[in-house]
């Protein structure tokens, strides 16, 4: 059965991974699939909190789509080198005609196969009369060592095979060890395998832009996307699911997915989708929030908040504000850190450029921390090639922002939002960055 993940954007947030987690949950007890949830980048301070407060583990780390050796290796039986040839052939005849030899300590030796047998009859018989009457069964006696072909490539299981084509191409042998980061045997992959590598199954969940998204996206088998985000360009070579819609969360529309199954989430993973939604809407405060949201909130909250459940005790309000908090603040954070946590990247207009937001309780210490926070901006415009950047800091208690830039930029002037003596535009109850900001950048970038 092939495994299909399911992945958020690239710095994911709390919804990202609890919407990843709850659809994997769900697709597996209602299809029986093998589904894993994953994500695409390190999990934020408040997700890691919201994790550790449920007993629950973090998803695997998908570093890009790229195809790895693991996916083409096969673990074949092994023998050992002083183990007699018998035992070699005796695999061999069981596989495609290889028989891996392994050391004792789990590293490879070599492989037996038919060039390699071959060379050790031309070097057993060779054109002698006397010899050619050697019997098969002295031949077999002999250690595996004597028919090892000792010099066949190795690759890590982890590593990508796009980085090793032309290694592979220029090969002699049709046969390559797959190893582990200590070097020890984990299978043996084919060279026509190899060049032609199943593709990793994924869906995407909040988000539907390419530049969001896993590396190497396009080495990978997109099945489905389930996102309330604005429309991107992602292509696929086939007819996909393919689901947006107008809600404040994705773990919104997993919990529908959940409900209309007939199922009911476990209460840890209910308590996880509760969390995605409620950062998301700020609460339900968000301009963002649907009565569909609200819905969804009451719904995950009976799932959740029962006898002796982790969140057995809370109330929404209660367990909503701990959520908020756990990912609140830039004092405590690296600047880096503020700026990368939760950022997007965007393009219009022939711009390239980020948003980052972070989330607070009052803007008293975005003064002194101000000038670090814009160099960290300009290091992230830097190191990504962008346009500009800037970072959207917002007051979850006063119900507003305001907004960061790496510098002066005459298109950014024009933004409908008051210039503070520090340099910062003050955005009165803009709090959501899909629904309130990003519209009206777009706006002004396209004309």
């Amino acid at each position: 059965m092939t495994r299909t993940y399911v992945i958020g954007h690239v710095n994911p947030d709390t919804d990202s991974i609890a919407s990843a987690m709850g659809y994997a949950w769900f697709l597996h007890e209602l299809e029986g699939e093998d589904i894993q949830a994953a994500r695409a980048g390190p999990v934020n301070p408040q997700t890691m909190w919201v994790l550790k407060k449920l007993g629950l583990e973090s998803p695997v780390l998908l570093n890009d789509a790229s195809p790895r050796f693991e996916s083409v290796s096969v673990r074949l039986d092994t023998t050992s080198p002083d183990d007699p040839l018998r035992e070699a052939w005796a695999i061999a005849s069981r596989t495609w005609g290889v028989a891996p030899i392994v050391r004792d300590d789990g590293t490879p030796y070599g492989l037996v196969n038919g060039p390699s047998l071959f060379a050790l009859l031309s070097k057993l018989v060779g054109p002698h009369p006397r010899r050619q009457e050697m019997k098969i069964s002295e031949i077999l006696d002999l250690p595996c060592r004597e028919a090892a072909d000792t010099n066949v490539p190795r690759f890590q299981e982890s590593g990508r095979i796009r980085d090793s084509i032309l290694r592979i191409m220029r090969a002699e042998g049709d046969d390559f060890w797959v190893v582990n980061e200590q070097g020890k045997y984990v299978g043996v992959c084919r060279q026509r395998e190899a060049l032609n590598p199943p593709r990793l199954r994924l869906i995407l969940v909040d988000h539907n832009e390419p530049n969001q998204a896993i590396g190497a996206l396009e080495d990978a088998e997109l099945v489905e996307i389930l996102d309330h985000h604005r429309l991107g360009s992602t292509t696929t070579h086939v007819p996909i699911r393919f689901t947006i819609d107008v809600v404040g969360s994705t773990s919104t529309l997993v919990t529908e997915r959940i409900e209309e199954s007939g199922l009911s989430a476990p209460p840890n993973l209910a308590g996880l989708l509760l969390a995605g939604l409620l950062a998301d809407t700020l609460l339900l405060h968000s301009p963002t929030t649907t009565d569909r949201d609200r819905q969804a909130a009451e719904r995950l909250a009976r799932w959740s908040f029962i006898p002796g459940a982790p969140l057995d005790g809370e109330s929404m309000e209660s367990y909503g504000e701990q959520v908020i908090r756990a990912g609140s603040g830039i004092a405590s954070r690296e600047p880096s850190e503020v700026v990368n946590t939760d950022t997007k990247v965007y393009s219009a207009g022939g711009e390239d450029f980020a948003i980052a937001q972070a989330e607070v309780t009052d803007f008293v210490l975005l003064k002194e921390r101000l000038p670090n926070l814009q160099q960290a901006l300009c290091d992230l415009r830097d190191k990504r090639g962008l346009d500009f950047a800037m970072l959207m800091v917002t007051d979850v208690v006063e119900g507003s922002s305001r907004l960061v830039f790496t510098e002066d930029l005459p298109i950014l002037g024009e933004l409908p939002y008051p210039k503070q003596s520090d340099g910062t535009l003050y955005a009165e109850g803009v709090v959501s960055r899909k629904k309130q900001l990003l519209p009206v950048v777009l706006g002004l970038l396209e004309g």
